[in-house]
């Protein structure tokens, strides 16, 4: 996913240079939409993630 957000962000500075300011604006949300679910994901993962040893 986070592969996915920096795609979009790359597509949204490339449409930014290109002076397409309405796909940039589209693109960079997505890209920033992505990026926040990845974090959340990352940290549920983290903390819901690791087995617990055997007692």
């Amino acid at each position: 996913m986070l592969r996915w957000a920096v795609a979009f962000l790359v597509i949204a500075l490339i449409a930014a240079f290109f002076g397409f300011s309405g796909i940039a604006t589209t693109a960079a949300e997505i890209a920033r939409i992505l990026f926040f679910i990845f974090i959340v994901l990352f940290i549920l993962i983290l903390i819901f993630g690791q087995p617990r040893p055997p007692k």
